[in-house]
C-alpha cells in the first residue's frame, strides 16, 4: 500500500509579533468593505479583506491572513470565494445583507459569495477575532454566534477549530487543498473524518478514492501515525458524542503561530 511521505497536515510554528493597528475589527449596519479596506483583529494578529493572486489578470479573493512580520509573504488561512474570484476589485463590495448574512457582490450586484445561514436576529455584525476566526454575531446579543469561518475551513486548520462530523446534520467539516499555489479553488485532496462514525481520518483523492487512513484514535495518537507524539505546547483532543465526532487542538502559548494545512499534492512510495 502506498504510504505518504508528506502528511496532509503540516504544522507551522513561529513566534508571533503582530502589527498593531487602529483599524476596525468589526462590520455592522450599513458599513461595507471594498478595495483595500480591511478589518484587523483587536490584538492585530489577523486581517480580513481582499487579496490578489495570479497575473494577467489578477484575481481577487475575500479572506483572512496573518498580520505579523514573522510571516513575510501574505498567507491566507481562510478564503470565502475560493472558487469564484473577482476581476474588478473597484466595483466589488462585501456587506451585511438585509437578511443579516455577509454577502460579496460584483459590479452588477450579483451574488458571488455569502455566509448562507438561517438568521432570526433583527441585526447582525461581523467581527474578526485574534484567533483568526471571523464570526457573525447577533447585534443585540454578541454572545450569540450565528456563523463562524472556523466552522467552514478551507485548506487550513487553526487552533480551536474542529475537523469532524456533525451527526445531526450530516455535515463533514474537512480540509480541501488548494488547486495550486496561485489558485485557492478546490483541489484534488481532501482530509475528512470517517463518515461512518469511527475515529479515523481519510485522505481522499478527487473526493472519492481513499488515498490514506490515519488509523483509529487510541486516546493519545492515531494508530496509523506512530510518529505522532505529544508536545507540551499543544493539546489535542478527540470528542465523540451523540451529536458529533471531531478532532480539535489548542496551543498553550499565545505568542506562537500554529496551523495545519492541506498541500496540493503528495509524494508516495509504492
Amino acid at each position: 500500500m502506498a504510504l505518504p511521505l508528506l502528511m496532509l497536515l503540516i504544522l507551522s510554528t513561529l513566534a508571533l509579533h503582530p502589527h498593531y493597528s487602529s483599524a476596525a475589527d468589526s462590520l455592522s449596519g450599513n458599513q461595507s468593505l471594498s478595495g483595500d479596506q480591511k478589518l484587523t483583529s483587536e490584538g492585530g494578529k489577523f486581517v480580513f479583506g481582499f487579496f490578489p493572486l495570479g497575473n494577467s489578470p489578477k484575481r481577487y479573493y475575500i479572506g483572512i491572513w496573518y498580520n505579523t512580520d514573522m510571516v513575510s509573504k501574505l498567507t491566507p488561512v481562510w478564503v470565502g470565494n475560493r472558487d469564484t474570484p473577482v476581476l474588478d476589485l473597484s466595483s466589488t463590495v462585501l456587506k451585511l445583507s438585509k437578511d443579516g448574512n455577509l454577502v460579496l457582490l460584483n459590479q452588477s450586484k450579483s451574488l458571488i459569495w455569502s455566509t448562507e445561514t438561517n438568521i432570526t436576529a433583527n441585526s447582525t455584525m461581523a467581527v474578526l477575532l485574534d484567533s483568526g476566526n471571523l464570526v457573525l454575531q447577533d447585534g443585540s446579543d454578541t454572545s450569540r454566534i450565528l456563523w463562524q469561518s472556523i466552522d467552514h475551513p478551507t485548506d487550513t486548520w487553526l487552533p480551536g477549530g474542529k475537523l469532524g462530523l456533525n451527526k445531526l446534520t450530516g455535515e463533514n467539516q474537512h480540509l480541501t487543498a488548494w488547486k495550486s499555489l496561485e489558485d485557492p479553488a478546490h483541489g484534488l485532496f481532501y482530509l475528512e473524518i470517517d463518515p461512518s462514525g469511527s475515529s479515523q481520518y481519510f485522505i481522499l483523492w478527487n473526493g472519492t478514492k481513499n488515498y490514506w487512513s490515519s488509523g483509529y484514535w487510541n486516546g493519545k495518537i492515531f494508530s496509523g501515525v506512530p510518529e505522532m507524539t505529544s508536545n507540551y505546547i499543544y493539546n489535542f483532543q478527540y470528542v465523540s458524542n451523540a451529536s458529533a465526532n471531531y478532532f480539535t487542538y489548542t496551543v498553550n502559548k499565545d505568542d506562537v503561530i500554529s496551523r495545519y494545512i492541506a498541500p496540493q499534492y503528495f509524494m508516495h512510495i509504492c
